[in-house]
């Protein structure tokens, strides 16, 4: 494996001996064994597969329905390095790793770190030496009984699916081995129109063997780059030791973060400097902003209501890849989500990569993020010390961005006894005390609506399905009138709702199919959530309602709609290729700019006769012209234009809709004898 880490090798001799922090992707090429295996470093693994990160060792059987591999697997890598300069430290950063990870370095053991979806990090500093050294990782997606999730409708997606870094910095430097946090915490103490109060709290830590006297400037910046106050401190750091640093900022007519309507972003820099030369450095965005829910008024950002609505974000998965994806495809994912009409989002059910979040900050969307504690729990102390710690990764990695306004404490547990309500209130407690600014809420499905669980959180969130699983769909709208009433002082949502579709599967009208059955038709989903759209629409109460969901997702225990080991109640296939009738919908509800489609574009060929033509628009009015023969004009009612008796007679068919602002859109049916 010697020839595989030259680059990397050249790549550290470069590094600046004196620089300030400095970061090195390690991205490959590592070799792989599924199975287990040893950490010497005298272990012949030329035989392993050659992999590079991110990467899943479930991307294949993880999507195919059915069992799937859960255990422990293997990573190794050789890292040639120079001889350390001193007062430097080196830490290995890895952004997830599913489920466990233990790590060595030349054999000697690292850490171990429980829970696959969130930051963590390791001072290696004493374990590496000059030259050629063995990192090795052991990672297993098993079951283990002490870390969350222990179950859920989702495949367990086993590796190190997420980047993995070299870090180098001072001895002296901001706090790396927190919870996985940048080091650096903004609390906004007040904020008007005229000025905000924040207090920066900066962790600082001196590995070295001597006393470290640096100086502490933190920078606010504009989105222009334009520098708005900076402020500096003598800070003392006693040689082994760690210490707080807090500064107050007053930012005078702070631009406020609006989110989708207007998402300013200024630039906060903390360094750490040693005479003129900066030795580390954090940069962090900041959104200025503040979020409460009112339960007659729902969700208001910046003391105004704001309308939240968008989808349950599973992860940027895709087919053959599973969730080791990058940037790349968070950033498709989040485009067509936007394309969509979003404000917001809700990332289940897990921690979810740091990209997401930064995005959000940039696009203004509002974010409700939660730890898995979903399906079921377990009453060991172990397990709740590990959702404690998983709580806690969450908040310090992510409390930072604007776009994060709710921590999710939980999914739907499926049991209503005194242990879940009272690790349900704990949670909160904790959240609370993390970040007594942001909110808190629980996915609520499977006991009484007003059951003691249900309302531990600052807000009550539902998962309903109605005209899916049971009931019909036009009870979603009765239920919520009842339960505010009911609750009149409690914030209520909807963390859930939706109906499985195939774009293969087609049937108009369509007839009510079963949940688990082979048989999804795409208009049942899009009839689904036209009722639905009508009747939240109409409660502004609601502090937000999330379809459930945007993305099909890999769920290894399903077998129904057209495909195995996929749950299909996304608004857009796994693959990304096709977005769904039912997306098209929610465009027309959610999307400011001009929105016209013609549904059931897939429903060819079709027999010729009688039929109904509907299009989604967000227009006042629609014209419908078929072959060129002018069908008429008929008003926009609850975003649907709709032509209840078309004849189509056989052969190739255009079908041309028009609004009243230009807009247009056209399909082609094969019309049968």
């Amino acid at each position: 494996m010697q020839q595989l880490s030259l680059a990397l090798a050249v790549m550290l001799t470069a590094m600046p001996v004196m620089a300030q922090r400095q970061q090195l992707l390690l991205d490959g090429p590592w070799r792989f064994q599924a199975g287990d295996a040893k950490a010497a470093a005298e272990l012949d693994d030329s035989t392993w597969a050659r992999v590079v990160l991110p990467h899943s060792f479930n991307a294949v059987d993880g999507e195919a329905g059915g069992a799937y591999y859960r255990g422990a697997a293997w990573y190794r890598r050789v890292l040639e390095r120079p001889a350390a300069a001193a007062g430097r430290r080196q830490f290995l950063e890895f952004d997830a790793a599913t489920m466990a990870a233990e790590v060595w370095v030349n054999g000697q053991r690292a850490g171990r770190h429980d829970g696959g979806y969130a930051r963590f990090r390791f001072d290696i500093t004493n374990l590496l030496r000059p030259g050629r050294n063995l990192l090795a990782v052991r990672v297993d997606n098993g079951a283990l009984p002490q870390v969350a999730p222990l179950g859920g409708d989702f495949t367990v997606f086993g590796g190190l699916v997420r980047p993995v870094r070299l870090i180098e910095t001072d001895d002296a430097h901001i706090e790396l081995l927190d919870h996985g946090g940048p080091g650096v915490q903004v609390d906004t103490e007040a904020l008007t129109s005229a000025a905000a109060q924040l207090k920066v709290r900066v962790q600082l830590r001196n590995d070295g063997a001597l006393p470290a006297r640096r100086l502490l400037r933190l920078t606010l910046r504009d989105a222009a780059g334009r520098t708005v106050l900076q402020q500096s401190q003598a800070v003392e750091l006693p040689a082994g030791a760690a210490d707080d640093a807090s500064v107050q900022l007053n930012v005078a007519k702070p631009h406020l973060w609006q989110g989708v309507f207007d998402p300013y972003l200024y630039r906060l820099s903390a360094e750490l400097l040693q005479g003129t030369s900066v030795r580390d450095s954090v940069q962090l965005p900041l959104g200025l902003r503040q979020v409460a829910v009112d339960p007659q008024r729902g969700f208001l950002l910046n003391g105004k209501p704001y309308p939240l609505h968008g989808v349950n974000y599973f992860h940027p998965g895709r087919p053959g890849h599973g969730v080791a994806v990058g940037d790349a495809e968070v950033d498709e994912d989040l485009r067509i989500l936007m394309e969509l009409g979003v404000t917001g989002l809700r990332l289940v059910h897990y921690q979810h990569p740091p990209r997401v979040y930064e995005r959000a900050d940039e696009l203004g969307l509002v974010l409700w993020t939660e730890i898995p504690l979903n399906a079921a729990m377990s009453e060991a102390p172990a397990f709740r010390d590990n959702l404690f710690q998983q709580l806690r990764e969450l908040v310090r990695q992510n409390r930072h961005h604007a776009s994060v306004a709710v921590w999710g404490v939980g999914n739907e547990v499926y049991r209503s006894d005194d242990a879940i309500r009272d690790l349900l209130g704990e949670l909160h407690r904790l959240a609370k005390q993390e970040d007594p600014a942001r909110l808190t809420t629980y996915a609520h499905c499977c006991a009484p609506d007003d059951h003691p669980m249900a309302l531990q959180t600052d807000l009550a969130s539902y998962n309903r399905y109605w005209g899916w699983y049971d009931g019909e769909f036009t009870d979603i709208g009765p239920w919520a009138d009842r339960l505010h009433a009911k609750l009149p002082a409690k914030p209520i949502g909807l963390g859930e709702y939706g109906a499985g579709a195939s774009v293969l599967q087609q049937e108009d009208p369509p007839k009510r199919p079963q949940p688990g059955a082979r048989w999804h038709p795409e208009q049942y989903q899009a009839l689904f959530h036209e009722a639905y759209a009508r009747q939240l629409s109409a409660r502004p109460f609601l502090w937000g309602h999330f379809v459930w969901l945007g993305f099909d997702h890999a769920s290894a225990g399903r077998n129904e709609g057209d495909a195995p080991g996929v749950n299909d109640k996304g608004l857009v296939t796994y693959d990304r290729r096709f977005r769904k009738d039912a997306f098209l919908l929610w465009q027309a509800w959610w999307q400011r700019e001009p929105v016209l489609h013609l549904a059931n574009r897939r429903a060819s060929p079709r027999p010729a006769g009688t039929v109904a033509v509907k299009a989604y628009s967000n227009g006042r009015q629609a014209s419908l012209e078929v072959n060129g023969k002018p069908m008429g004009t008929v008003p926009v009612v609850d975003r649907i234009a709709a032509w209840p008796a078309v004849p189509l007679a056989p052969g190739r068919t255009t079908l041309r809709v028009r609004d009243e602002r230009g807009a247009t859109d056209s399909i082609e049916w094969d019309i049968q004898p």
